[in-house]
């Protein structure tokens, strides 16, 4: 007796870790059901999605939603909205909100805020300080973690664990992959000088190359004498790109899509303060590099570092203007702009946004189109010509540095555990976000 799907996804063109090829999928309640040629008869509901590319679910595992205490600029509906609207369908938020995420009660409290009120699912990273290190380990395996998350420079308060017996500590306590916010404290502090009033482009100059180097050969060494896992976030120079291809053994290595498509000078002349995040925007040279890093295969996963702040914020003159831009709702369209200039191929994107994250961070049942995983999909049309723009922007800071921008190839669908969520821009279905589970959290896995 043949199989019987709730929904069937026809004619489309898959992308996937086994190639790219033409079929059909089969959703039953929140699962992929069946792959392949599906009959018609077999199904309660077709869509017909020919001529289009199903993706698996884009996952954007660094992103900031400010709840709570930053709810002027964002908070995890507004920030969901823009994931949806821009094809992602899952996130990992960062822990530095007001309070800070370094507690149970901290972490819970994120997770019912988000559940059933995001539009897409969802983890907290839970931050590491001096104080909770001995409770790192069973915090990292709560429910809604997405793991631990360490600012070892560029924070303010108990997020900052800049020191070496610290970051010790937190390495030999915790069991899965940390992420780390890499550049060196001490050589911003004794470089505060460099920045120059009124101009940000000093930025670049004052986070310069060497204090994301020293930081990231610090904790590579760190990691191997701990025999533990890092991810580090947001790489932005040569020099680091070619340090962590020799140290693939313990540290993966994220990208965000401003470093590979924005550079300095014309980022601060053209855009001003908007331009300005940690670490910072910098030249073509360490840009290319990036994208070598990307061909290579050292780079294992794409997040968009969204951090939102409003532009009353943005045009505080530097250096009292806050770091940070939207990039949640952009990632899509930015990066298949990228596909069709020929800069890397959608499977690559696609092992970028989903297979590494599910590699990286040991997710389960999302990150790949296979029977019995979550059906979660980002459908998008590769010949879709359209403007980036702010009016488009959902994100309750409301611009985006990539306004004005035309890009090929845009997100048309947003599907997530089998309800379509999004669909020809528009959002189509009540939150029901739900928090993500992980193969090395099995208290996670019991909760669902």
């Amino acid at each position: 007796m043949e199989q019987r799907h709730d929904v069937v996804l026809k004619g489309a063109t898959l992308v996937n870790h086994d190639g790219i090829w033409d079929g059909d999928i089969g959703i039953t309640g929140s699962k992929i059901s069946g792959l392949g040629d599906i009959s018609v008869a077999s199904a309660g509901e077709i869509i017909d999605i020919a001529g289009l590319y199903v993706l698996p679910g884009i996952i954007d595992s660094q992103v900031h939603f400010r709840e709570p205490g930053g709810e002027h600029k964002e908070d995890l509906e507004s920030g969901s909205r823009a994931a949806v609207l821009g094809g992602v369908t899952a996130v990992f938020e960062m822990p530095n909100t007001n309070p800070t995420t370094t507690s149970a009660d901290a972490l819970a409290d994120k997770v019912s805020r988000a559940e059933d009120r995001m539009f897409c699912d969802f983890a907290f990273y839970v931050g590491a300080t001096r104080e909770n290190i001995d409770e790192l380990p069973e915090l990292e395996r709560l429910r809604g973690a997405a793991g631990v998350k360490v600012f070892a420079g560029s924070s303010t308060g108990d997020l900052l664990v800049d020191d070496e017996e610290s970051l010790s500590r937190i390495l030999t306590k915790i069991s899965r992959r940390a992420a780390f916010h890499s550049e060196d404290e001490t050589r911003l502090r004794e470089r505060m000088d460099v920045r120059r009033e009124g101009d940000p482009s000093s930025h670049s100059e004052w986070r310069d190359p060497t204090a994301a180097m020293q930081s990231t050969e610090r904790l590579v060494r760190l990691a191997h004498g701990a025999g533990k896992r890092i991810h580090v976030l947001h790489i932005s120079t040569a020099e680091e790109m070619a340090f962590l291809a020799k140290h693939k053994d313990v540290a993966s290595v994220e990208v965000t899509p401003q470093h590979l498509t924005l550079s300095t000078p014309e980022a601060y002349e053209v855009l001003g303060t908007k331009a300005q995040m940690n670490p910072p925007i910098r030249d073509v040279q360490n840009r290319q590099s990036l994208w070598q890093g990307l061909s290579t295969g050292v780079v294992d996963v794409l997040g968009s570092d969204h951090a939102p702040h409003t532009l009353e914020e943005k045009a505080e003159p530097y250096p009292h203007s806050p770091s940070g831009m939207p990039g949640v709702q952009t990632l899509v369209p930015v990066m298949l702009d990228h596909v069709n200039r020929g800069k890397l191929s959608l499977q690559r994107f696609v092992d970028l946004t989903s297979h590494g994250p599910h590699r990286i961070f040991g997710i389960a049942g999302k990150g790949r189109i296979a029977v019995g995983f979550d059906a979660d999909f980002t459908i998008v049309d590769l010949n879709a010509e359209r403007d980036i723009s702010d009016d488009w922007i959902a994100s309750r800071s409301g611009w985006t540095p990539f306004d004005g921008r035309r890009v090929k190839g845009w997100p048309v669908g947003t599907i997530i555990r089998g309800h379509r969520v999004m669909w020809e821009g528009e959002i189509i279905a009540p939150a029901r976000g739900k928090p993500v589970r992980f193969l090395e959290a099995p208290a996670q896995l019991r909760a669902t």
